[in-house]
């Protein structure tokens, strides 16, 4: 078990945060260090991330299952060594300003963001298995991370299994969104203690409820807080404060950033440490 006292006084505070998505994605090559580094620079109080496992088990940051369309490669990380996954470059599909990009491991992103003594962590568990959870836990216990983490997946067996196992943080979303999704007083919405809402209706899924103030209300009732994805327009923020979101996940935090501090919905930012780029 670990302590969660600090991060939800820091979540549970009357401004809004920002996280940035990947990074700062609309930007820059998602999930790079690079891209990490820009949104940090950039004030957010939160970086979302993603972790799949290579064939040798180490615990990589990136968010689709295969490298096909943010690397100049091609196939399942699971069927790559490390070593093949290091020979990627993640700059490639973004063209010869960003060329040479690598994505790191989550040793090497926990290093890059250690500095930063208040950022939070979202950590989203993409290969949906146990050996991941238990892996990466390891590796963010050895850095003194996880009572900075929320952690999130997309399969409700994972998020109980997190829960259940460590008793740390989890953000999971509205039923529809998620597979093995368990009904009931104990079932998958007792373990949460945030909820993703969509502002934008996913591929192949019709029937996803998107955010609205009166699902705001639904998940508030249960004491789940509820967090927005991804405004990245002013006119998107300013709806999501309104449905009552505590916090917004961006793929470009800046207009988000803005609009908060112009309207004193944003805590002031003690400044950090650059930590330096790869």
């Amino acid at each position: 078990m670990y302590r969660t006292d600090t991060i939800r006084r820091v979540l549970n505070r009357d401004e809004i945060l920002v996280a940035g998505h990947r990074g700062m994605k609309a930007l820059y090559p998602e999930n790079t260090l690079l891209s990490m580094r820009e949104a940090l620079l950039h004030g957010v109080d939160m970086i979302e991330t993603d972790l799949n496992l290579t064939k040798d088990k180490e615990v990589v940051v990136m968010h689709d299952n295969t490298v096909d369309r943010t690397t100049n490669g091609t196939g399942f990380i699971r069927d790559m060594t490390l070593e093949e996954f290091r020979r990627l470059d993640a700059g490639a599909p973004w063209g010869e300003a960003f060329r040479g990009l690598k994505a790191p491991t989550l040793r090497e992103f926990c290093e890059f963001i250690s500095p930063w003594k208040q950022l939070l962590l979202n950590v989203e568990i993409k290969e949906k298995t146990q050996e991941t959870v238990d892996l990466a836990f390891e590796i963010l216990r050895e850095f003194d991370l996880m009572e900075r983490c929320v952690f999130t997946c997309f399969d409700a067996a994972i998020v109980e299994y997190m829960a259940d196992r460590c008793g740390v943080l989890i953000q999971g979303f509205p039923k529809e969104y998620m597979e093995n999704f368990r009904e009931g007083p104990n079932g998958t919405y007792s373990k949460l203690f945030a909820v993703g809402i969509s502002m934008y209706q996913f591929s192949g899924k019709p029937d996803m409820r998107l955010l609205s103030k009166e699902l705001v209300r639904e998940f508030e009732e249960m004491g789940i807080e509820p967090w927005a994805f991804c405004p990245d327009d002013e006119a998107s923020i300013r709806y999501a404060v309104d449905c009552g979101a505590r916090l917004v996940t961006c793929n470009n935090p800046l207009p988000a950033l803005d609009y908060l501090t112009r309207n004193g919905l944003h805590p002031n930012r003690i400044e950090s440490p650059v930590s330096p780029l790869l």
